[in-house]
């Protein structure tokens, strides 16, 4: 009995110091970051919704609201070490989606760069 407490006792111990490591939020590269269109936690939990509405209105009704865009999120976002917001497991959109377990599915048709990355590769 003495025996199954005290291994009780050390799992205890164990599981709340690996429950904090495997939740840590992960560190992510911002860019240069700056103000949003809304407050972090806001965008934490809506972004989706409103790059949604975003597309909805620009696709079926042609209408363009420029703060609201991925690509102002992109400019804003892109490390400023590769301009991209995908390129490695510590980037703005990967380390959030790869944390939260959620298919990052944007970059399939979209650019994970800056623009004016993109114009300089290309300009060679």
């Amino acid at each position: 009995m003495l025996r199954l407490l005290s291994i009780l006792a050390v799992l205890c111990l164990c599981i709340p110091a690996y429950a904090t490591e495997s939740t840590a939020v992960p560190k992510l590269d911002i860019g240069k970051g700056g103000e949003c269109v809304k407050e972090p936690q806001w965008m934490r939990k809506n972004h989706m919704h409103l790059l949604t509405h975003q597309r909805d209105e620009v696709v079926h009704k042609g209408i363009r609201d420029e703060k609201i865009s991925l690509k102002n999120c992109i400019e804003c976002h892109a490390s400023t070490k590769d301009d991209s917001v995908i390129a490695r497991d510590d980037s703005f959109c990967v380390a959030c989606h790869r944390y939260e377990a959620v298919k990052l599915d944007c970059f399939e048709c979209h650019s994970g760069e800056r623009k004016s990355a993109w114009l300089k590769r290309n300009s060679k």
